[in-house]
């Protein structure tokens, strides 16, 4: 196995976090990874929405937030409040509810912008696994583990790799763009 291939799972896992990344961003369905990841301050921590309550889907507009603890009720409820994700929660002593708004086509515009940075970061991320793939080809070449038609061959195999990952990067990319744009 090639030192390309060994940094395989690295390439993976920054594919695995831009998945989950833009899984928050809405597109016009209710959704539970919207505000799973919400950091509510709750027993003198920080912790995230999922970690406190669960959460439902009520139909497509309408999400269900119940905590665990009813003393944590207004917790969520001001988290999700001071958010960005700019959302009204309705808080009935028993449970947040969330009524999702129509996505107007300005705030679809300002998702898509939100979607290309986080794709902008995901193609940084296999940038620096790149960089650190190739330092590691040097080294090996230096102290002579490599000959240097290897190493040329074993660059052609990262740069191939690389290559995959960004197309999959854009493909990711323009299946989410769809998504939110999708009346």
């Amino acid at each position: 196995m090639n030192i390309a291939e060994q940094h395989k799972e690295h390439f993976e896992k920054s594919i695995e976090h831009l998945r989950q990344e833009i899984s928050s961003l809405r597109t016009g369905r209710a959704t539970p990874a919207i505000v799973e990841d919400v950091k509510v301050e709750a027993y003198g921590t920080v912790q995230d929405v999922k970690s406190i309550a669960s959460i439902s889907v009520a139909d497509a507009k309408t999400l269900n937030i119940q905590p665990w603890d009813k003393g944590v009720l207004q917790a969520i409820e001001t988290a999700i409040r001071n958010s960005d994700l700019g959302l009204s929660p309705v808080n009935d002593g028993v449970m947040i509810r969330l009524i999702l708004p129509d996505l107007t086509s300005e705030r679809r515009a300002e998702l898509v912008k939100v979607l290309s940075k986080k794709l902008e970061e995901a193609r940084i991320s296999i940038r620096k696994i790149r960089e650190d793939v190739r330092n590691q080809i040097e080294k090996s070449e230096k102290a002579k583990e490599i000959g240097e038609d290897e190493k040329y061959g074993l660059q052609d195999d990262l740069e191939q790799m690389v290559k995959e990952y960004n197309d999959l990067i854009r493909q990711i990319g323009e299946e989410k763009e769809a998504e939110i744009l999708k009346v």
